[in-house]
């Protein structure tokens, strides 16, 4: 099965999947009694789902993990699909993904980030210039280009 695949109110998902991130723990009350929630973003080669995670399994999946999903169904929330295990459904750590968990131990390259705001600075002055040039003003030819509507009409 594939992310590309999953459709809202899919049940019996069996699915592998890269966890690429995992959100802020929730606290919550319900029934009595208390819990914990937290949204993951999985992927697979097809695409990416987000993927809620109760209880003991926040504590046992890691963002670099994959994990095998059994059992799983597809919710929706705030129109998204959303991959859960549900009651009955399991979740288990099958080993790692070595580029997210590469990507996730590496410090920062400063030098590619210098780059890139560097470029991001110049593309702004750019913008910036062209904001304020006179509305109307033909760039090429140096033409104030405004009509006068009257002028217009007139034709």
């Amino acid at each position: 099965m594939a992310v590309k695949d999953l459709k809202i109110r899919q049940g019996n998902v069996d699915i592998i999947v890269d966890i690429v991130d995992v959100g802020e723990t929730r606290q919550f009350d319900k029934f009595g009694k208390s819990g914990r929630v937290a949204t993951a973003i999985a992927k697979d080669d097809t695409g990416d789902i987000k993927l809620t995670l109760w209880n003991e399994q926040i504590d046992n999946v890691k963002s670099g993990d994959k994990v095998h999903i059994t059992n799983g169904y597809v919710s929706e929330w705030q129109g998204e699909p959303q991959l859960t295990t549900g009651k009955m459904g399991k979740i288990e750590v099958v080993g790692e993904n070595k580029e997210t968990k590469k990507e996730e131990t590496s410090p920062p390259d400063e030098e590619e980030d210098k780059r890139i705001y560097k470029k991001s600075e110049e593309r702004l002055e750019e913008i910036e210039e062209k904001l304020e040039e006179k509305p109307g003003d033909d760039e090429e030819s140096g033409e104030n280009m405004d009509y006068d509507e009257e002028e217009i009409k007139d034709e």
